[in-house]
Formats: structure tokens, C-alpha cells, sequence
């Protein structure tokens, strides 16, 4: 049940979804100076939505909560790499074509293939299930055992958990799976803007992990001149979907 509110949370923060609730609320049994009045609002915010440094605004403090690591960094003290699914597309898509469908947070996965060569001694943990509310297709976890596969990775080395839909089953199906191990030094690796989030949820279930992040949206300023309606509505969504996760991990483990 709360899977399926969370989805529906979701859905409510999609900036695209107020604009249409501006445009249904002006329909055309409304007076004419309100539906012209809802239409120049519906018209007003979305134009905003297209300026990237609002977004960037919101994303830049989440990305900057934990600082990216540099190549030079001894790894050599760490047990292994935690991987978070969300870098792959779909499974209904993923079941039609042959090749790995990695979506935009694809550096998850890059990264994670150039850590384990760079690190033998690294184990691979990834965890992820189906997140789609109708899940269709294999689990991201069964995809990803094939992705690293195909870059030349020792499975002995990987480890897999498939039946996690969240960031908070991630950490309690995850540690559910490696037992004692999760008390000895891991890397958490992920996206720079959902770390804060992922390392509340790993650190409440009793992991000893250092952030890895990884996919950075934002750089410390952005230029004016940027606008790209694609883009920034990702960007707002993402934002959004991140503080409002906080705000429910906040309330829930008060």
C-alpha cells in the first residue's frame, strides 16, 4: 500500500501535471476573465520551468552533501561496492531488444565495471528489483548480472538482490542478504543527487558505507543562459521526488 501511494506522490510531483491542473481548471464552462487568468498561469509557469537554474538551485545542495571522490582515492581498505538500481531502462523495453538498455544515470553501472577493474579485490553488490508499479519483464538485477557480463566481470565476484522496489528496501534487503559483512567498510554508489537519501537509508539499516556518487547534474553555478523545457523538468522532478523522500524518512524515523 504505501508502494503504491509513494507512486502516486510521484506522479503529483511532476511539474507538468500542474500545468495541466492550471489548463483543466480553466475549461471552458468557467467564466472568461478566470479561464484567461488560469491559461496565463498555466502559460507563465511553464515557460519558468524551462530555465534551468531554478531547478539547479534546488538539485545543487543535494549533490554537494557528499563530495566526489577523486581517482586517486585508496580503495584498497573497502569490502565492496554497493550498487543502486534506477541506471536501466524499463524491463517491458528491456525485454525487446538484446543490448543493455541503460538509461541517463547510466554511471552507475560505468563506474562500477571501472572500479571493479581498477580494485580486484572489490565485491559487487547490486540491488534492485522492478520499481514500475506494473512490473513487467526481469528484474534489474537479472539485466545487470548480463551488463557485467558483457564488460569482462568475474560473477563470482557479483552479488545479487532482485526483489527490492525502493532506496529503503535497497539497505534492508541488501544488508538481509550479506549478513555481518555489511559492519566491514562498503562503497555506496549512486546517483550525487539521491545520495543523501540512500546513505539515511543504508546507515538505518546498519551498513558501514562511505558515499560514491556518482551521475552529477549540476555544476557549482549555471549559466542564465541555459533553457531546455526536457531537461529542466527532469531536473525539477527529480529535486522534488528527492526532498520530499527526506522529508518522509524525517517523519518516519522520528
Amino acid at each position: 500500500m504505501l508502494f503504491v501511494l509513494s507512486k502516486l506522490v510521484d506522479a503529483a510531483l511532476m511539474p507538468l501535471s500542474w500545468v495541466a491542473l492550471l489548463l483543466v481548471a480553466g475549461l471552458p464552462q468557467r467564466s472568461a476573465p478566470y479561464r484567461r487568468a488560469l491559461m496565463a498561469c498555466a502559460s507563465v509557469l511553464l515557460l519558468a520551468l524551462g530555465w534551468e537554474p531554478l531547478p539547479d538551485a534546488l538539485m545543487r545542495p543535494l549533490e554537494a552533501r557528499y563530495p566526489e571522490l577523486a581517482p586517486s582515492v585508496d580503495l584498497r581498505g573497502y569490502r565492496g561496492v554497493v550498487v543502486l538500481g534506477g541506471a536501466m531502462e524499463p524491463g517491458y523495453l528491456a525485454q525487446a531488444h538484446a543490448t543493455s538498455t541503460l538509461n541517463e544515470a547510466a554511471e552507475r553501472m560505468t563506474q562500477a565495471v571501472a572500479l571493479a577493474h581498477r580494485f580486484p579485490h572489490l565485491q559487487i553488490l547490486f540491488t534492485g528489483g522492478d520499481g514500475d508499479l506494473l512490473a513487467q519483464g526481469p528484474t534489474e538485477a537479472t539485466r545487470a548480472r548480463e551488463f557485467f557480463h558483457d564488460q569482462g566481470l568475474d560473477l563470482a565476484r557479483v552479488r545479487l538482490e532482485d526483489a527490492s522496489r525502493t532506496t529503503q528496501e535497497n539497505a534492508v534487503l541488501g544488508a538481509r542478504l550479506l549478513g555481518a559483512e555489511v559492519r566491514e567498510p562498503w562503497l555506496l554508489l549512486t546517483s550525487a543527487w539521491h545520495m543523501p537519501r540512500a546513505m539515511g537509508a543504508f546507515q538505518q539499516a546498519g551498513w558501514n558505507v562511505r558515499a560514491y556518487p556518482v551521475d552529477f547534474r549540476t555544476a557549482p553555478t549555471t549559466p542564465w543562459s541555459r533553457y531546455s523545457l526536457g531537461h529542466s523538468l527532469r531536473k525539477w522532478h527529480l529535486a522534488l521526488h528527492e526532498y520530499v523522500g527526506l522529508l518522509a524518512y524525517r517523519i518516519t524515523q522520528s
